[in-house]
């Protein structure tokens, strides 16, 4: 169980990487951009398309990260003011939605992903980007998330963490 909790933790670091590397990618080609346009007075063709793209697949490419690290916003009164078997329902509950929640979304964009492929779909701009690549920012960034909440789901009830990362030390409000 160990080894599935540093693998999956070691996957999503990964995904904050890649994240990482394609927002600044982003940004790169958006200076380049300005550059062409205004400098250069030329036509750009398929600089907007790779930023939208790009941003997109920061998105989902970057959930796992932020699940491991607990980079989402949350409000944490009710966890607080529950006792710590309340808590651990409560996380329960919460693990289990937000992964019904994923793994459905999964193959729900694993199906678009495999449509886009099958039928050649591209976009409508003169680049015309075959849409099955950033497609599958989609369906690997979901399934990811799914193996990182499963990987909270087993660190919460074998203990090896607390649940919301509260311990059953500190006070309530």
């Amino acid at each position: 169980m160990d080894t599935y909790i540093r693998s999956v933790a070691f996957v999503s670091r990964a995904c904050g990487v890649v994240s990482a590397l394609l927002i600044a990618s982003a940004v790169v080609i958006v200076c380049q951009m300005v550059f062409i346009r205004y400098v250069l007075n030329s036509n750009t063709i398929w600089q907007t398309d790779f930023v939208t793209f790009s941003l997109i697949a920061a998105t989902f490419i970057g959930a796992p990260y932020v699940l491991l690290t607990r980079g989402h916003v949350n409000v944490d009164v009710l966890p607080l003011i529950l006792g710590e078997r309340g808590r651990f329902w409560l996380a329960m509950a919460a693990i289990g939605i937000s992964l019904s929640f994923c793994v459905t979304m999964t193959v729900l964009t694993f199906q678009l992903w495999h449509e886009a492929w099958e039928q050649n779909w591209v976009t409508e701009t003169m680049w015309r980007a075959r849409l099955w690549i950033p497609y599958a920012a989609m369906p690997f960034g979901l399934g990811v998330l799914s193996l990182q909440y499963v990987g909270d789901l087993l660190a919460v009830i074998t203990g090896r963490e607390p649940p919301f990362g509260i311990d059953a030390s500190e006070q309530p409000l």
